[in-house]
Parts: C-alpha cells; sequence; structure tokens
C-alpha cells in the first residue's frame, strides 16, 4: 500500500460532502469534504507503489481543464485505471455540487 498526498490551488465552492464508487468492487472510492481554505488536498491511499507520478499527472490534467473545488479528497484506489479514477473524481465533485 502506497499513500501519497498532493495539493493543488483551488477557487471552486462546492457545500457537500459527497462519495463516488465502493472499493470493495475492486475499483476506486472519491470522497470529498469542503472547506474554505483555497486549497484541494488530495489523499491517495493506493493497492498500486509506485503510483505518485501517475497520480501527478492525472490530477495536472484535470486541473488544466476544470476548476478544482476547495476542500479534501480522499481516494481509496485499488488499482483502478486512469480513465476510472478520472470519471469517480468528476462524479464526486458533482455530487458534491448538487447534493
Amino acid at each position: 500500500m502506497e499513500r501519497i498526498e498532493l495539493t493543488y490551488p483551488a477557487t471552486e465552492k462546492l457545500q457537500h460532502k459527497a462519495l463516488a464508487g465502493v472499493v470493495g468492487s475492486g475499483d476506486l472510492e472519491a470522497m470529498f469534504i469542503p472547506h474554505q481554505e483555497k486549497m484541494l488536498k488530495i489523499i491517495i491511499k493506493t493497492s498500486v507503489d509506485g503510483s505518485k507520478h501517475r497520480w501527478q499527472n492525472l490530477f495536472n490534467r484535470f486541473a488544466s481543464l476544470h476548476a478544482l473545488p476547495m476542500g479534501t479528497l480522499e481516494i481509496n484506489d485499488f488499482a483502478s485505471t486512469p480513465g476510472v479514477a478520472k470519471l469517480r473524481i468528476e462524479q464526486v465533485f458533482e455530487e458534491a455540487n448538487y447534493a
């Protein structure tokens, strides 16, 4: 198991906590908790050792395409593909926006 922590500047205000995905399914679980600091703190627990570079690339790309929300994003990953990871991240932010 590897634990990765990343931080990005954030401007988007989301009001609600949210959960997307189920790690027990061999997939990825993403949980978002909003706060007022102008940053997105990302905590990733993954079964894939040595994947920090892959996660940094995923979030660098995501940040270049989207305004990031202020809060904490916790990800529990069980070897999901980058496509599934991106989908779950989009889902949790959407849920936090409309919940």
